[in-house]
Formats: C-alpha cells, sequence, structure tokens
C-alpha cells in the first residue's frame, strides 16, 4: 500500500514536472519571437493610424512581435521612443520621421546596435538606413500642379496672358519634412515656365508646420485679406492643409472657383472633390507600399537582397551638398485625382469607403454601389 502511494506521488509530481517543462517550452517559443519597431510621427494625419495598423497585420503575419510607437509631432519624443524600442531588443524598425534630420541620431544608434532601419515615406539624412521606401513626391508635386494648371486652362488659355496673368498661391507642406520640398520641386518643375512667360504670378508663398489644417486656413486667411480675395490658384501640398484653405475659401464664396490641389486620396479630400470644391488629390496607395516595407524587413533582417532597389546619393535626395553616402530607395507611382477618375480610382478599388467619399451627395447624384 506504501509502494502504490509512493507511486502515485511520483507520478503526480512527473506529471508537474513535464507539464511545467512544456510550459516553459511555450514561453520560450513565444518570448523567441523576433521583435520590430513601428515609429510614427503623428496619428493626426489622417493616413498614418490605419498605415500603421496595416504594417502591425502584415508584421505579424510574418511571425514578428510588433512595437508601435507614435510621437506627436515630438521630434524628441519619437528619438527617444526609438531608442527605447532598441532597448527592448528590435531587430528592426520602420521610422516615420517627424524631421528626417532631427531622426539621425536615433536612427544611427539603431543600426549601430545591429537593427535594421527602413524609413518610411519620409527619408532620413544618414547613410545607415538600410532603405528608403516612399511613393515618389516629386512626381507628387508635378501631378499637384498639372492638375491646377489644367484647371486654369493652362496651357493654350487665352484668358490667362502676360498683361493678365493668373494670381496663384504656393502652399507648402511641414519645412522639416523632406517630402514636403520634394513635392515642391515638382511644383516648380511644371509652373517655372509659367512664371518665366508672366502667364501666372506668385501672389503668396507659404509653409504649413506640421501640415496642420487649421495653420494652413490661418494662413490662407492672411492671404485673401492681403490679395482682397483676388487668387485665382491654390498649389496645396497634401489633403488636409487643402480643406482647411477652402474653409476660408468657402467663407470668402471661393471655394469651387479656385481650384485647388491636394495629396493622399483622404476621404474628406475625395468628398471634397465630388462635391466640386477641392480640385484635384495624387492618390499613394499605401496597401502597396505596407506590404513592401514589410517583406523589405524581412528580407533585411534575413540578410536578403531587396527587390526593386535604386541607389542615390543623399546630397541628390536631400539637395544638400554637405550630406555623404548613399541610401537604397524604393519608389512607388502615384496617381492624379479628378472628379472624373475619383469613383474608379478611390471608390471602385476599395481605397476609401462609398458612403465616406459620397457623403452628403444628392440621391440623384450617386453613381452605384460597386
Amino acid at each position: 500500500m506504501k509502494r502504490n502511494i509512493v507511486r502515485f506521488f511520483m507520478l503526480i509530481m512527473v506529471l508537474v514536472m513535464l507539464t511545467a517543462g512544456l510550459s516553459a517550452c511555450g514561453g520560450t517559443a513565444a518570448e523567441g519571437k523576433i521583435k520590430v519597431g513601428l515609429s510614427f510621427s503623428d496619428f493626426a494625419t489622417e493616413r498614418w493610424k490605419p498605415e500603421s495598423e496595416l504594417l502591425t497585420k502584415l508584421l505579424e503575419e510574418k511571425g514578428y512581435e510588433v512595437l508601435v510607437q507614435e510621437a506627436a509631432h515630438d521630434v524628441k519624443l519619437q528619438n527617444d521612443q526609438i531608442d527605447n524600442m532598441v532597448a527592448q531588443g528590435v531587430k528592426g524598425l520602420i521610422i516615420v520621421a517627424e524631421d528626417g534630420a532631427a531622426a539621425v541620431t536615433s536612427a544611427e544608434k539603431a543600426a549601430q546596435a545591429g537593427v535594421k532601419v527602413i524609413a518610411y515615406d519620409r527619408p532620413i539624412q544618414t547613410a545607415s538606413v538600410s532603405a528608403y521606401l516612399t511613393f515618389d513626391n516629386t512626381e507628387v508635386g508635378r501631378q499637384e500642379a498639372l492638375g491646377v494648371m489644367t484647371a486654369l486652362g493652362l496651357p493654350g488659355s487665352t484668358v490667362w496672358t502676360a498683361d493678365n496673368p493668373a494670381k496663384v498661391v504656393l502652399s507648402g507642406g511641414n519645412p522639416a519634412d523632406n517630402n514636403a520640398h520634394l513635392v515642391r520641386n515638382g511644383q516648380m518643375e511644371v509652373i517655372q515656365p509659367y512664371i518665366d512667360s508672366g502667364v501666372i504670378t506668385i501672389v503668396a508663398d507659404f509653409w504649413v508646420e506640421n501640415w496642420d489644417p487649421a495653420k494652413a486656413l490661418a494662413q490662407m486667411e492672411n492671404t485673401l485679406t492681403a490679395q482682397q480675395n483676388m487668387i485665382d490658384a491654390v498649389i496645396a501640398s497634401n489633403d488636409g492643409t487643402a480643406l482647411g484653405e477652402l474653409t476660408a475659401l468657402k467663407a470668402q464664396g471661393l471655394a469651387g472657383k479656385v481650384p485647388i490641389s491636394g495629396q493622399d486620396a483622404s476621404a474628406d479630400g475625395a468628398n471634397s472633390i465630388v462635391k466640386g470644391e477641392q480640385t484635384v488629390t495624387v492618390y499613394k496607395d499605401f496597401r502597396l507600399l505596407a506590404p513592401k516595407a514589410v517583406d523589405t524587413l524581412d528580407a533585411l533582417i534575413k540578410g536578403e537582397a531587396i527587390e526593386g532597389v535604386q541607389t542615390i546619393s543623399l546630397k541628390v535626395l536631400f539637395g544638400d551638398e554637405t550630406l555623404a553616402g548613399d541610401m537604397a530607395c524604393v519608389f512607388l507611382p502615384v496617381v492624379q485625382v479628378t472628379k472624373d477618375n475619383v469613383y474608379e480610382e478611390i471608390v471602385v478599388s476599395g481605397f476609401q469607403p462609398y458612403d465616406a467619399v459620397y457623403r452628403d451627395i444628392p440621391a440623384d447624384q450617386l453613381p452605384p454601389k460597386p
């Protein structure tokens, strides 16, 4: 009897030890997932929150543990958050930099720690970055300006001449964001010949800190006051700032009369286009960018080659002769969107919901739901 009792307790102990061992193995497997980090400048910009969710989903599907941080436009906080994720052992980072110069400090520290760093949609001014993935931002600017010039009837207009130039407002994005400058470069490629010939004249030129719609609104109000409402077009650099400026234009009865551009094909921007207020947006399908970034980070972590890369010098990329080194870049295409193709490009493609794009549109003007 005693022997049986002893055997019974020994069996229990063995089972307990086996169970503990299995639990330990399970815990080790979970803890053994490779960590990667996502660092976002902000979530106030409409596209970043859904993009963070898509990136997280795709990375988790590849078996990574994902840490996500958002810096609310605070450059120091973003650097601290990146440093913290490196301290937590991430092997890869995807960074949407608030400021491409300020992010150099944390990006270089991460690279020195062996972390693979991807600059996502916004470049970081260091050759320590493993890859820069973005859309062709110079082409974004070209398409914005082309959309506005087309709406003005240029080229070939008989209305706008050197004796009667179109009065154009230039609204740049966040001056700390290198992409804003690349966009401006593209805009200027299109409009400089018209400026040179005297067909258009720039009556105001400002930049919008943090791409903030409220600041864009205030700057447009000041511009309209200074110009006594005598403006003919606005080349704005994204939908958020364009919608802020449209608020000022609406107050003066100019919405829908003064062509205005944007980018991102946001739901509100697309809605404004179908209402005949915003003229053009530039569609950058992040559903293509996010998977490309995930595949690239996965390849970098595994030591594999990445596809579709162009090597560009930092001097050329940033227009700064003091910068040394090259960066591996991947550029995705963009699409100009107007009232003529917003349904096919934005709604039928599933990029924005039908009900959001056609919000407050009379029933007799609605296209069929796709």
